[in-house]
């Protein structure tokens, strides 16, 4: 969370106090407002505000009709949750490299793809916006869906596009740690008529028949789904946060590029496929060795500087995607997508070290997080210790 206060608190005073405050309302309509100010800012046809980033992959893929007998291809390196999303909906993740840019692999993605394969996540890791060219070009080739994991990347762009309005479908996180912020929440966006539907009645399917009419020009036929509705008060802190978005970028590149432009010359910033479209949460140094990263980041924390190393990060790491790696992804057997019989034979064989580049490039690399109000000073002083460091 980097920016939020009293325009946030009078936005969810004004609809508590409309005491209208449900999704669909006749008074605020905070989150309708949102998902077309938000739909707008990335130039893509629909959006539906939900309960997260998770929820929005998942709405994603039920409305590509995939599911068991299904595989699709994740990064080695994302939050679980984008291959939770997967096995949620019956169907396989395929686990891939991560090129340099530490974002999905083309050369490897093309390698797992199967007569089984109906879509690849590329996931915009840190903000780092991955090879749509190439992943997209590589999808045509195939027949296959592209949905975008923007959840890390809110704002960021690639070529001019932003991020998550690239593919057939994107999803987008507006949870604690994100770019902007209520708490908790996402989205869903697509240019795809029938995405949209099947997204909109799976998001919902207790509710969106019953509320309102919002089935108004539906043709999709309606189905069993789950409930990841949202109410006004996300959707009022979200319009907010949406104003303050671009001023929060601007500074995050004005603070990363200035720190960049301290370093000596010893140190080596990560390749990017486009860094003024990378959203600059992140600065991201490449070392030779594992053992000198771990050097220097124990440096820099001795003068108080955190720097992460993502192999570190738990969850973000296939190797600790203890559901998947164990192949539990469900409770009930019945509705575990590694005990169904339409899944045997799939790409599931799973282990530790099958993605080597991977775990090398996360065992080399430094991160530093960029704050978009950090004084002149305050950035000197960091670029200081990492030169020191270096």
């Amino acid at each position: 969370m980097y920016r939020i206060g009293k325009e946030e608190i009078d936005a969810v005073a004004r609809a508590i106090y409309s005491k209208d405050f449900f999704k669909i309302n006749g008074s605020g309509r905070e989150v309708l407002n949102f998902e077309n100010e938000w739909k707008a800012h990335l130039k893509s046809d629909y959006c539906i505000l939900m309960s997260s980033g998770f929820a929005a992959i998942t709405s994603a893929l039920i409305g590509l009709g995939i599911g068991p007998g299904d595989e699709v291809i994740v990064p080695g390196y994302t939050y679980i949750a984008t291959a939770l999303a997967v096995t949620s909906v019956g169907a396989i993740p395929v686990i891939a490299e991560v090129d340099e840019t530490l974002t999905l692999d083309v050369e490897d993605t093309a390698k797992k793809i199967s007569a089984h394969t109906k879509a690849i996540i590329p996931v915009h890791i840190q903000g780092f916006p991955s090879n749509m060219d190439g992943l997209c070009e590589l999808a045509a080739k195939h027949g296959i869906a592209v949905i975008e994991d923007a959840c890390q990347s809110v704002g960021g762009e690639y070529k001019g596009k932003k991020l998550g309005a690239i593919g057939d479908a994107g999803a987008h996180s507006f949870n604690y740690f994100k770019v902007m912020t209520a708490g908790e929440g996402g989205a869903l966006v697509t240019n795809n008529r029938q995405i949209f539907e099947r997204g909109l009645i799976y998001h919902d399917a207790s509710a969106v028949a019953f509320f309102g009419d919002q089935l108004n020009g539906i043709s999709e036929p309606l189905f069993g789904g789950t409930e990841f509705r949202v109410s006004d008060i996300i959707g009022a802190i979200m319009r907010e946060q949406l104003k303050k978005l671009p001023g929060i970028l601007a500074d995050l590149h004005t603070q990363k590029f200035a720190l960049i432009d301290s370093l000596c010359d010893k140190a080596v910033v990560a390749p990017s496929h486009d860094a003024q479209g990378d959203c600059a949460t992140t600065l991201a140094l490449r070392f030779e060795t594992a053992a000198e990263c771990r050097s220097f980041a124990a440096k820099c924390k001795e003068r108080g500087v955190d720097i992460t190393i993502p192999i570190d990060t738990g969850k973000h790491v296939y190797t600790n995607w203890t559901q998947i790696m164990e192949k539990r992804g469900a409770l009930h057997p019945a509705m575990d997508p590694y005990k169904m019989k339409e899944n045997e034979g799939l790409q599931m064989d799973y282990t530790m070290d099958m993605c080597p580049k991977t775990l090398d490039y996360l065992a080399r690399t430094a991160y530093l997080w960029v704050q978009p109000d950090w004084t002149d000073e305050k950035r000197n002083e960091i670029a200081e210790i990492i030169n020191a460091a270096l």
